[in-house]
């Protein structure tokens, strides 16, 4: 009765934050607390959000979904039980509040396991995609290290993939980067070349976090059973977006995230092939939970999240992916009316419509970034974004380094409506030709003058 109060009182504390919804993608968004900063005249203007130096009317709406995504409410109500009544640790076995989390975890794994056509038992809970990954390249590599030496990645893959990779080559095993094409997809030709006999694993990203690109999976799961290697993916882009069918795509290892498809930060999950069976080394030792793949008390509540935004993901992928694609073309097209010198990185057929990265002519990235204040945004990953250099994903896709420079990802979701599209599409046509009435590259554009046969001269 206790916990059906506090349950109660937590509702009823988060209700009026739902009713408060203002320029933000989140069904429920909690309000911002009151700013550490103080504002230039001593005291906060009603309305105004100030934080690490930047002021704004109000929250700005969100468009940043490959960062992370908002918690379904749906989600919440899931997870909530398990956070205030039913807290019992799932390794209990001796009382029903350890029997209750246990089967709430099952429960969970089997929803996360059915999303990608997967057995349950194949499903191990992670504190997220990179320990995913981590326990993927290193732990397959360390069991084989014996006969199996080389690596084979691209050179577009996420950065704990490609940190992973580095810390192998220290350990002397040799690690191949293929280069991608210019639309960001991976050639098959070049992969299947690349294949020697003491090749152990090829890891390969299906969504691409920077620029949305699918690559083909499924031809690449059909050269690495040809060539008996096991075959990587890192999914967090593409759990519950895509449809994934481990079977069919000839996956042996695949990394998931909660928080890419509404759950909650802080959980992840591995799937590891158990016919043929795929064997991996642990990376982390202590009480052989998730039998013995990875030790920790697993945290029911995140993990009741990360099955329920699966099971939901299931029902609604359909509707998601249909309804994020209109939007997509909207933003795109809106854009494009307005403005010209504007580029998609990577393929526009083969991509996640929910990622949406492009480039303005003659404008500087960081500039316009600090000027769409109101639109919560990104030049990239948000794990390299404090980086000034260039994205080494668009540089890898051949994109100029003044090009590249001037990026931006937009992030379509769930949550997003077309009053926010329109509103992301004034701001930025705005703040792009803000930017270039002062580009004197611009005006020499529009007069006709090839920039790139210029012969500038040094100082």
């Amino acid at each position: 009765m206790a916990a059906t109060a506090a349950s109660r009182l937590l509702r009823r504390a988060l209700t009026p934050a739902v009713a408060r919804r203002r320029f933000s993608t989140a069904a429920v968004a909690a309000e911002a607390p009151p700013s550490p900063l103080p504002s230039a005249t001593g005291e906060e203007e009603a309305g105004m959000v100030s934080m690490k130096g930047v002021r704004i009317s109000g929250r700005p709406l969100y468009l940043d979904m490959q960062a992370t995504t908002p918690v379904d409410p749906r989600v919440l109500d899931a997870m909530l039980p398990f956070y205030l009544s039913r807290f019992g640790n799932p390794h209990s076995r001796t009382h029903l509040y350890g029997w209750e989390s246990e089967s709430a975890v099952e429960t969970a794994r089997a929803s996360v396991a059915a999303l990608v056509a997967a057995d349950p038992k194949e499903i191990f809970f992670t504190s997220g995609a990179t320990e995913s990954n981590n326990i993927s390249v290193k732990g397959l590599m360390r069991f084989h290290r014996a006969h199996k030496r080389h690596v084979i990645t691209t050179q577009t893959e996420h950065k704990c993939v490609l940190d992973s990779c580095r810390h192998l080559q220290q350990e002397g095993l040799d690690v191949t980067y293929l280069p991608v094409r210019p639309d960001g997809l991976v050639d098959l030709g070049h992969l299947a070349d690349a294949i020697r006999p003491d090749t152990g694993l090829v890891s390969v990203m299906a969504v691409n976090n920077e620029i949305g690109v699918v690559q083909p999976l499924e031809e690449i799961g059909r050269i690495c059973r040809e060539k008996g290697v096991v075959f990587h993916t890192d999914a967090a882009q593409a759990l519950g977006k895509i449809p994934i069918d481990v079977e069919k795509l000839g996956i042996g290892l695949m990394s998931l995230s909660g928080h890419k498809i509404y759950g909650p930060k802080g959980v992840g999950a591995l799937y590891v092939r158990r016919r043929p069976r795929v064997r991996i080394e642990p990376q982390m030792n202590g009480g052989g939970q998730e039998r013995g793949i990875r030790s920790g008390t697993v945290p029911t509540p995140l993990v009741v999240g990360m099955g329920a935004a699966c099971e939901i993901a299931m029902k609604e992928m359909d509707y998601d992916s249909c309804r994020i694609s209109t939007l997509q073309e909207r933003l795109l097209n809106g854009i494009r009316a307005k403005l010209d010198g504007v580029v998609v990185n990577g393929s526009l057929e083969h991509r996640y419509p929910g990622n949406l990265n492009l480039s303005f002519a003659y404008v500087e990235g960081e500039s316009l970034l600090m000027g769409l204040k109101e639109v919560a945004v990104s030049s990239g990953s948000a794990c390299t974004s404090a980086s000034l250099e260039p994205s080494y994903v668009l540089r890898a896709l051949g994109v100029d380094e003044d090009m590249a420079h001037t990026s931006i990802r937009f992030g379509i979701g769930r949550f997003t409506t077309e009053a926010e599209i329109d509103k992301a599409i004034e701001l930025t046509v705005r703040q792009v030709e803000k930017l270039r009435e002062m580009s004197p590259l611009y005006e020499m554009v529009k007069e006709g003058i090839d920039i790139k046969s210029i012969q500038w001269a040094q100082h």
